[in-house]
């Protein structure tokens, strides 16, 4: 892997110049500028503060875009992680999002070392879509103390929610205002000027300096340290057995979700650059960067999509953007600290609203529902119901079941028609014969459809020849094969025939093993319908009366 990781390196380095390294860095200046208000807003929801967001960002583009498996690929704390992190935050406080960082950190090296980075293949996309729109509603969910002022309590997004029949809602109207001003701010504001200045930053930017002039009695983001080891951060010291067996399972869901993320984004960033990732090294280098963020002060980072973008829309050359972009976030902790600590958290909350709208994935929600989807449609809103409601991790793997449920429900389907024999498929139109049958199979024969089996077998219990057409067929059992060995069994000692036709290699070798083919003899098998009414008009056909 270290070997694929330098090979790709020089690649990506060759004929590197001025050009290219002006490029760079103009590309990670204006993913700061995106950077920036996200990196905030998502240390405050996250449950930890906002200077805890910009370390991560600051970090994570340090180390994690250095070894990425994409030299694209932009990474820092996200909408989707902060959504976990409430309810670690809650119960476990922000020593608890450390280890759990750690931790996770350390699943993700490990997957990434075991070549797991192809896993996400796994999850159908409708699971994804609800996952994502889950995740959209708890970022919402979140924000409602903020964007209103007011106070919750509870360990999640329901939770809190439902305090406030008991806490009250009494909202903040300057809160409010802000937080309706930066969200109408960000839907009109022009299109065009998006590529130049984000509608996050100038919306920020403008609604702090409103509160600063009207001196407005707002909560704000707090202080901003000037270093990147704060007094709040991991020590060695800090880890204990007892907590890393408690914080295991929040662990696991982070890191299954930084894989998700990251796989996701790098799939996604992959086409917009037309530049193939390699899953596997950038499992590792998320792995490393979470393993590191911790003793920061950082909370978990995964590759976010919206950064991502930017990135290559504005000329991203190398993994050098994603080293520039971590470069103007420390610069500008140093410079705007003072600044950014007047932030009023309404502010922020406004621009995750609009975030959280804007993630879910709106273009495939409208296809699901405007072709009526009806599996599509379960796993999507079952997936969400489920990320709401439950853990994060919980509700992928509920939704991978439903997904499995679903296929074998659909896959277990069965169709068994009875058409009469006619003569003149062949050419024989002159002929005819009396009371018999073709039986025309499609889909699996095995347990579950046995039933059906046996009830069209007792529908033509009275045809003197009946041909089996097993063309359709993919696989079968013993259960299915023994319905037809009795059936065949009994036939004969009516006298009447029965025989097989058209079976694929794999059904063959089941009616092998189940004796049916030494039963009936290798006369009664043929490769077509059409060779078994060649063979068999001969002996039993009537020539049609004038």
């Amino acid at each position: 892997m270290l070997n694929q990781y330098v090979r790709d390196l020089k690649k990506e380095f060759t004929g590197y110049n001025t050009s290219k390294f002006m490029k760079d860095l103009l590309a990670g200046i204006t993913v700061t500028a995106v950077a920036l208000p996200l990196a905030l807003a998502f240390g405050v929801s996250s449950g930890a503060d906002a200077a805890a967001g910009l370390i991560t960002a600051i970090v994570a583009g340090f180390f994690i875009s250095a070894l990425s498996g994409g030299y694209y690929q932009i990474s820092g704390p996200t909408g989707a992680m902060a959504a976990i992190l409430m309810s670690i935050t809650a119960s476990y406080h922000i020593q608890g999002v450390f280890i759990a960082t750690l931790l996770a950190g350390i699943l993700l090296l490990l997957a990434g070392v075991l070549h797991l980075g192809k896993i996400t293949s796994w999850i159908p996309a409708p699971v994804i879509t609800g996952f994502t729109s889950g995740i959209a509603i708890i970022i919402a969910l979140g924000q409602v103390d903020n964007f209103f002022g007011v106070t919750s309590e509870g360990e999640t997004a329901i939770a809190r929610l439902i305090s406030y029949f008991k806490l009250g809602f009494a909202p903040d109207y300057a809160s409010v205002c802000l937080g309706i001003f930066v969200v109408l701010f960000m839907i009109f504001y022009p299109k065009k000027l998006s590529s130049i200045v984000p509608a996050s930053l100038v919306a920020i930017i403008l609604a702090t300096m409103t509160s600063i002039v009207l001196q407005l009695d707002v909560k704000m983001v707090g202080e901003i340290p000037k270093t990147l080891l704060p007094k709040e951060r991991l020590h060695l010291t800090d880890i204990h057995m007892q907590q890393i067996k408690g914080l295991f399972a929040p662990a696991v869901s982070i890191a299954m979700l930084g894989m998700i993320e990251s796989l996701l984004c790098g799939a996604s960033a992959g086409r917009m650059a037309k530049a193939a990732m390699n899953s596997d090294q950038e499992l590792v280098a998320q792995g490393i960067g979470n393993i590191i963020l911790p003793f920061f002060g950082g909370i978990p980072a995964t590759a976010a999509i919206a950064r991502t973008s930017v990135a290559i829309k504005s000329g991203a050359q190398t993994r050098l953007t994603g080293i520039f972009h971590a470069v103007g976030l420390l610069l500008a902790m140093f410079a705007l600290g003072p600044f950014m600590s007047k932030i009023p958290l309404a502010a922020l909350a406004g621009v995750l609203m609009v975030t959280a709208w804007r993630m879910n994935e709106w273009s495939a929600i409208q296809y699901i529902f405007s072709h009526k989807f009806t599996g599509a449609m379960l796993k999507f809103f079952i997936t969400m119901a489920a990320t709401v409601i439950l853990d994060l991790t919980m509700a992928i793997v509920i939704g991978i079941l439903v997904g499995l449920v679903l296929f074998i429900v659909r896959s277990t389907a069965i169709e068994i028609t009875a058409e009469d024999i006619k003569p003149e498929r062949i050419g024989m139109k002159d002929y005819t014969i009396e009371n018999g049958c073709v039986i025309y199979v499609t889909g699996p024969m095995f347990f579950m459809t046995a039933d059906t089996l046996n009830q069209k077998l007792k529908e033509i219990k009275e045809k003197n020849l009946v041909i089996f057409s097993l063309r359709g067929v993919p696989m079968a059992d013993i259960t299915s094969v023994g319905i037809l060995l009795d059936f065949y069994k009994q036939a004969k000692t009516e006298g009447k025939q029965v025989v097989f036709s058209s079976l694929q290699p794999s059904v063959r070798r089941i009616f092998e093993q189940a004796g049916l083919v030494e039963t009936a003899g290798e006369k009664t098998f043929y490769f077509s319908v059409d060779k078994v009414l060649k063979e068999m008009l001969v002996v039993n056909a009537k020539p049609v009366k004038a």
